[in-house]
């Protein structure tokens, strides 16, 4: 046998190759997904640069394709865990933060394209939205409430905040039904695609209570079998 066989061949290889795998998986899903992400914020620059065409009302489609984009990706960084638990494969969680940014960053273009492009930066206007327009309201609170997720998502945080940082970053759920509201409370008419990511919302948050609800009856029973072993 030769040396690089037996190389290949020792327990701490085997370990090493199967500890590389996960870290490449993630490396090119992270990839794939950054380019995924990226793709309807390149097709508005792409449109703005004369390289392809906007449809019959520009700010509107600007407007509606960052807002819908970000309560996507929203959405599918709510699915993380959920998909995480069910699928057990636990390194999904890693690309729950770049997701979460990205949504983010989705969201607040809405803001600024409704901002700069639709309101011309009428700050005066945009004031009196936020107060007297219910859709614009919540949808203002949605991001203010991102703001502090998206700025303490990174480890050093995670650490400083200890236990905190769960409980600060379970606002994320609230921002999403927010997110939907403002969706469902701005359609005039067809409440249609509206009505679906309410229940897409709904399903992620019946599932984290009832692994909630689960995960605490384990408990009782746990406590409850050691006061009997007393």
């Amino acid at each position: 046998m030769s040396s690089r066989e037996a190389l290949h061949d020792a327990p701490g290889h085997s370990r090493l190759k199967a500890a590389l795998v996960p870290r490449d998986r993630i490396a090119i899903a992270k990839i794939f997904i950054a380019a995924a992400c990226l793709a309807p914020f390149a097709i508005v620059i792409a449109k703005i640069a004369g390289l392809a065409s906007f449809g019959p009302h520009p700010v509107q489609e600007i407007l509606h394709g960052m807002g819908k984009t970000g309560l996507n990706l929203l959405l599918i960084t709510l699915a993380i865990t959920p998909a995480r638990k069910l699928t057990k494969q636990n390194w999904l969680i890693r690309l729950r933060r770049m997701l979460g940014l990205f949504a983010f960053f989705y969201l607040v273009l809405h803001l600024l394209a409704y901002a700069a492009l639709d309101l011309r930066l009428d700050f005066a206007t945009l004031g009196t939205d936020i107060v007297e327009r219910p859709y614009i309201t919540v949808g203002m609170l949605a991001i203010v409430l991102l703001i502090p997720l998206a700025v303490t998502s990174t480890r050093g945080w995670q650490r400083r905040l200890g236990r905190n940082w769960t409980r600060l970053h379970r606002l994320v759920y609230v921002c999403a039904v927010l997110g939907v509201i403002h969706f469902w409370w701005q359609v005039k008419a067809d409440i249609r695609e509206p009505l679906l990511y309410a229940l897409m919302l709904a399903a992620l948050l019946g599932y984290r209570a009832a692994d909630a609800w689960r995960r605490r009856r384990r408990r009782s029973a746990v406590a409850a079998a050691a006061s009997a072993a007393r």
